[in-house]
């Protein structure tokens, strides 16, 4: 009897063990469900956001600095209500972004918007409220450049439902074999000199990542815009420099209107000299009376019209 009453002690003491494991397992689950739930969302759960009308990606490889500048031009639908609360996320790795604007309608002034960030593990995102239609935000993503041959690859994570996706890819200056999936085959050429890539997607459906991956060869170091900015012009001496590389001193110029002026002075005292001479009766010859202007003649001593003595010399 000792021994079934022992038994069933060992039995029930199993089973209570049993139950406790039980609940412990469901409380773990409970606490850890949200966690999980929070982390898979942040992953692959669309964002709530209002639907865009278009979405324009660009992408600058190597423009400004060693890294790729994305840049995400979107518009709301014509039928979402203004203001609306938009929310996008961007990589971890950026930092952030650069630059969150607004526009009034298209090729309008940018204004920065007001906006907050919310770091998670993977993604940074940035939320604000649009008054406007089009927004633009910037960031810009690591490029490893260390050897000739890169790629990089960006990943669209998918936020929005987009009616019309237009991705655009900048060449870097100096690069060869590119290529980019998916395939951006319409080509042009920019003001500044560079490549475009460009290819409409059209419609996506939110919570589709669409990644971009674009690969090419470059040796040259710099930047596109290093590589592109003008030469400085070899300055080389002007007329009016002297050999030594110096303009003429101020003195110099003194002198030359200086001497100009004497030369001016001279010759005007000479040709007062010479009308002087030409109106005084000469010794001998003929001349002009001083008084009254009548022409005298050769040897006359006096005038013969109003008779005044004429000089002699």
């Amino acid at each position: 009897m000792m021994g079934t009453t022992r038994w069933l002690g060992i039995q029930a003491g199993y089973a209570q063990a049993a139950v406790m494991s039980r609940i412990f397992i469901v409380a773990l689950a409970i606490f850890l469900l949200p966690a999980l739930a929070a982390g898979q969302s942040s992953r692959s759960t669309p964002m709530v956001n209002p639907r865009l009308a278009s979405l324009q990606i660009e992408i600058w490889p190597e423009y400004d600095r060693p890294a790729a500048l994305v840049i995400l031009k979107g518009e709301l639908a014509a039928d979402v209500p203004l203001p609306a609360a938009v929310a996008l996320r961007i990589a971890a790795a950026t930092g952030g972004p650069t630059a969150v604007a607004a526009s009034t309608g298209p090729g309008a002034a940018l204004f920065n918007l007001k906006h907050e960030r919310k770091n998670a593990d993977d993604f940074i995102t940035v939320s604000f409220e649009a008054a406007q239609r089009l927004f633009h935000v910037e960031f810009y993503e690591p490029l490893a450049t260390a050897k000739p041959e890169r790629s990089y690859t960006y990943v669209w994570p998918g936020d929005f439902a987009v009616d019309r996706l237009h991705v655009i890819l900048q060449e870097p200056a100096g690069a060869l074999f590119v290529t980019a999936q998916p395939g951006l085959n319409a080509t042009t050429t920019g003001q500044n000199g560079l490549r475009y890539r460009s290819a409409e997607l059209g419609a996506q459906k939110a919570g589709t990542p669409l990644p971009v991956k674009i690969s090419y060869t470059k040796s040259d170091p710099r930047t596109s815009e290093q590589i592109l900015q003008p030469k400085t012009p070899d300055v080389s001496p002007s007329p009016a420099t002297s050999p030594t590389g110096q303009s003429p001193r101020w003195w110099a110029l003194v002198f030359a209107i200086a001497a100009a002026l004497v030369i001016a002075a001279w010759a005007a005292y000479l040709w007062w000299r010479i009308r002087g001479k030409a109106s005084v009766p000469q010794p001998g010859g003929a001349g002009f009376c001083p008084k009254c202007g009548t022409r005298t003649g050769s040897g006359d001593r006096f005038c013969s019209k109003c008779g005044a003595p004429l000089g002699t010399g």
